[in-house]
This record gives C-alpha cells, structure tokens and sequence, in this order.
C-alpha cells in the first residue's frame, strides 16, 4: 500500500521540469494544486486546480498555499532579482503552514560556487534549511535537454571550458525524481540529491554525439574569458546574465560539473538517460 500523499501544491507547471513531474502525478491519479504566473497557460488535469500567484506577491502566494503541506518549488526563471523571489516565496510558504518543501537547486551549489546562479541556489537552501520546513533538495546538472542549444548558427559550441567534464542530467530523470520525492515524502526527509546522468563528457565530446545523431557537423571551440565575453556581446545582455552564461562553461573548466551519481536510480529504480539516447529518443 502506498504512503498517504499529503495535501500537495505544483509550482512552475508552465515550464519542462514542472510539467513534466505534474504529468506524472496526475498520472498516477494523485490530485494537486498548480501555482502558476499565467494560469491561462497551465495544463488541466482531472480533480487538479490552478492558482495565480507570482514567487513574490505574498498575499497570492499565502492564499494558494492555503491547506498546503507539501511543496514542489521550481526554481524561478533566470532573472536579476531570482533569488529575491525564492527568499520571499519560502518565507510566504513557511508562513502559509507549508511542511515540507523538494527544491530544484543545482549541482555544486555553494557561497564560492564558480558558476554564479548556484550561489543564489545555495542562498535558497540555506533559507530552507532555516524554515520550520523539511527539505528535498535536487541538484540538478546541466540538463541533456539544451546541448543542441549551445551550438550556434556555425555549428561551434563556444565557450571557456576547456578539457573539463559535466554530468548532464535529462529533465525527464529530475522530473521522475521529484514525483517520487512528492508521493514518499517520508522516505525523502532532510535530504540532498545530486541528479546526474550515467556519464561525464567534455563538450568535444559532446559536440562529436550532435554530430553523430543530428547528421551535422558540430565542433568544440575553447575560448578564452576574454573571447566568452567578446562573442556573447552582440546579445546586449545585462552583466549578471553574462557572467552566468559564462560562468557556467568556467564551473566546468574547474571540475565542479564532473562526477556521476548515482541517485536517480537510486530514487526511481532507473537508470538515467544518457545523451545519446536522448538523442536518439527525441529525433524527429
């Protein structure tokens, strides 16, 4: 017989990682309720409901959470003031009577972490860790998902990462993760997860399996840091957006994306998708 499933909130169900993971709930016939920015934009699933409420508009937030005991917080699209509205939605939550909260956080999150947007991750954490709340938190890598998009429009991946590693995780496997952490809360109490795939690569390496899978040619170039900043001008991006872009091929360089775990099977009972058979899952 399976755990009772506490009264359980959905947030970032307009994204891929929330979606996928409220697809999966409503699959399994567990009834929950979606926060959404835009709930115009919101799946529908039998015996679910949405609620508008932005991350940081308290009074939206303390009225969707009403009743809640169990929260699945996506983490916020990237934005300058993203860890303002984590910090202020945790707070709301807390104060709504929210009892235990699974994170979507990232690998290697730390104060000192190379890749910028993993500070403010670590940040939430720590928030967490000093609610009255109870913690899942999932680190995930860089997702398998986007490493057709870091090839430009001449077929380069660019970017300062040198010879170093990153353990790409699918965000079906993150999502797979979440449901089970959402439907066995008590089994998931207080812990950290680092969500990774079964394999490590370089981006040479990468860029040689887009090759294979998409039928063009798809190389590796190592830019410098003053190169990383130079090609990604053109954007007109403000400086902290830059800095994380770059910081995120930097955080590789340095060895902080490297390393398999082992805890998506050990959650799941599933072995994650490599890039290789995402890619040959997803062809069109």
């Amino acid at each position: 017989m399976s755990d009772p499933v506490p009264t359980l909130a959905v947030t970032g169900v307009t994204g891929g990682v929330g979606r996928m993971t409220a697809d999966i709930l409503a699959d399994a016939g567990v009834p929950f309720r979606m926060l959404a920015r835009s709930p115009e934009k919101a799946p529908r699933y039998p015996g679910s409901s949405v609620a508008r409420a932005a991350y940081s508009d308290r009074d939206a937030v303390l009225a969707a959470l009403e009743g809640v005991e169990m929260l699945f917080m996506v983490s916020a699209a990237e934005n300058k003031e993203r860890l303002g509205e984590h910090l202020a939605f945790v707070e709301a939550a807390e104060d709504a009577g929210v009892q235990h909260v699974v994170y979507t956080s990232f690998f290697g999150a730390a104060p000192d972490a190379t890749f910028t947007l993993a500070r403010d991750h670590y940040a939430t954490e720590q928030r967490i860790r000093e609610s009255r709340m109870r913690h899942t938190f999932l680190r995930d890598n860089l997702y398998i998902d986007f490493a057709q998009f870091l090839v430009g429009d001449d077929g380069v991946i660019r970017g300062p990462a040198d010879d170093g590693r990153a353990a790409m995780v699918a965000r079906a496997d993150v999502a797979r993760v979440a449901a089970e952490a959402l439907q066995h809360p008590a089994d998931h109490l207080d812990v950290t997860y680092d969500l990774t795939g079964p394999e490590e690569l370089t981006l040479a390496e990468v860029a040689e399996k887009l090759s294979v899978h998409t039928g063009r040619a798809v190389s590796f170039h190592d830019e410098t840091l003053p190169e990383a900043y130079a090609s990604r001008a053109k954007w007109n991006a403000p400086d902290w957006q830059v800095d994380a872009w770059v910081s995120t091929y930097t955080a590789i360089a340095n060895g902080e994306l490297a390393g398999v775990s082992g805890d998506v099977e050990r959650v799941t009972g599933r072995r994650p998708l490599s890039l290789d058979e995402f890619l040959r899952d997803t062809r069109p």
